[in-house]
């Protein structure tokens, strides 16, 4: 028993340093001699492809016209940019605010849905109605940059890409939450995925708020799913194509502060990723594929981090009771002491003290909790796709 518990211990306490620790400083190593796609158009080249730019929107009269404006000053040609906005039941001025702005900008194209209907839905029918060859797809609080979208379309010149993502920066964070671990966890993200893409070609999952897809290997999801986007990128991934994300394509996101926001968000998310886990189980085999590696690597393994954990604590207190020697101790020591720094987090900050690290600790054991509850309402099956806008910062000034 002992060396079954040791072996269960190991053996998850290196996937789980794997997938945070070993597994980028890989990729960094691989990427450093390699390039990204160069086969790009010009960016006053004539051949520049027409783009449909797909939102569907939930009350968020509090950005819709900032990210409208957004879109449209642009220095792709606007003769060739189409934006279909979805609004799936607004109950806020969403609705207003977009038919006055479909008067001021004529590739504004508006369908109000009258009942929820949920993101996948709303996204679904929006892409029927598109007919450009690049589809563009967005969130309403993220904001494009004037060359946003030349930087995520030059690259479908090259008939093998698929996909490009974007790189969504996150301008501000605030001490007293969790913003700044969320900014940090992002801008990480960022650099893993455009590796991944100079590598191998193979994004995991580019950020649902900014990502351009080739009409011929678009696949909406189902409307069951919760997460779209990821769905999207990795069909993009099994029929073949490759998926990059483009780092000169900036666009601004306001992250959350609230704890709870992120945590109802995360959840939700997780909840989908099994989903996908199971929709896409081929291109887990064989592990040592390219896509396959950086799948197993990048999220699979990371999804599976709080049973890792649990399991780890299980070995520990088997070998500790079964009499292991003074390493266990230590180890099932700092198993349960590092958890209880949450508390020492939560009593700070009532006082008005912040610290970063204990903050970080903080995120990480939140976001992994709300992976094991996204993985329990799997489990139970999920029982709609009607989502509410997390709150940040600008619902909250």
């Amino acid at each position: 028993m002992m060396l079954a518990a040791a072996f269960v211990l190991w053996m998850s306490l290196l996937l789980v340093a794997h997938t945070y620790v070993l597994f980028p400083l890989l990729l960094g190593h691989l990427a450093r001699t390699r390039h990204q796609n160069q086969q790009v158009f010009a960016p006053d080249s004539p051949d520049l492809p027409a783009v449909d730019i797909l939102l569907a929107v939930y009350n968020e009269e509090q950005v819709i016209e900032q990210k409208i404006r957004s879109i449209f000053t642009t220095t792709y040609p606007l003769d060739k940019l189409t934006l279909y906005i979805g609004s799936d039941n607004s109950q806020d001025g969403t609705n207003a605010l977009v038919q006055r702005l479909a008067a001021e900008y004529p590739g504004l194209r508006f369908r109000p849905f009258q009942q929820r209907t949920g993101k996948p839905g709303v996204i679904e029918a929006l892409g029927q109605e598109a007919t450009a060859p690049v589809l563009v797809l967005t969130d309403a609080n993220v904001f494009f940059a004037p060359d946003t979208l030349y930087q995520l379309v030059k690259h479908f010149r090259n008939p093998a890409v698929g996909q490009v993502g974007g790189n969504i920066l996150n301008p501000e964070h605030h001490a007293e939450g969790i913003s700044g671990q969320e900014k940090a966890y992002l801008e990480r993200e960022n650099l893993i995925k455009y590796q991944e893409g100079v590598v191998w070609g193979a994004m995991i999952g580019a950020f649902g708020g900014c990502f351009a897809v080739r009409r011929a290997c678009y696949h909406p999801a189902p409307a069951s799913f919760l997460v779209d986007d990821f769905f999207i990128s990795m069909a993009v991934l099994q029929d073949g194509y490759r998926a990059i994300n483009e780092l000169d394509a900036v666009c601004y996101e306001d992250v959350s502060d609230k704890l709870p926001e992120e945590f109802r968000r995360k959840a939700r998310i997780s909840a989908g990723n099994f989903q996908n886990l199971v929709a896409f189980r081929r291109l887990l085999w064989p592990p040592w594929r390219g896509v396959s590696f950086a799948y197993w690597s990048h999220k699979v393994l990371r999804w599976l981090t709080p049973l890792l954990l649990v399991l780890m604590l299980l070995a520990n207190v088997v070998l500790v009771v079964q009499g292991a020697g003074w390493l266990y101790q230590l180890l099932l020591l700092g198993q349960v002491g590092v958890p209880l720094l949450l508390l020492l987090d939560g009593a700070l900050r009532r006082t008005g003290t912040h610290s970063r690290l204990l903050r970080f600790i903080t995120h990480f054991y939140s976001m992994n909790a709300a992976l094991l509850l996204g993985f329990w309402r799997f489990l139970r099956g999920v029982r709609t796709t009607v989502w509410e806008p997390t709150q940040r910062f600008q619902q909250s000034k």
